[in-house]
């Protein structure tokens, strides 16, 4: 089983918009922490996203978390 990619020891915290996602899980993407497609070719594919209000969220960076796509505080262990 492939690992991701680890894009950065820190996440990506930021307000988002209600809409819908597509969180980087390869950790391959130029596009931190949203998927640009790198993952082709690879196991891996985006996280679906879909947020109904704006909202302040630490997207995992680490691509480690055991809570998805949110920073669970894995990367200071890495």
């Amino acid at each position: 089983m492939e690992k991701p990619n680890i894009a950065d020891k820190k996440p990506a915290v930021m307000e988002v918009e209600a809409g819908t996602y597509y969180w980087c899980k390869c950790g391959l993407s130029n596009k931190q922490p949203f998927c640009d497609g790198s993952h082709s070719g690879t196991q891996f594919t985006p996280v679906v996203v879909k947020l109904e209000e704006k909202k302040r969220i630490a997207f995992c960076n680490c691509k480690q978390s055991n809570n998805s796509y949110m920073c669970d505080g894995t990367h200071s262990k890495l």
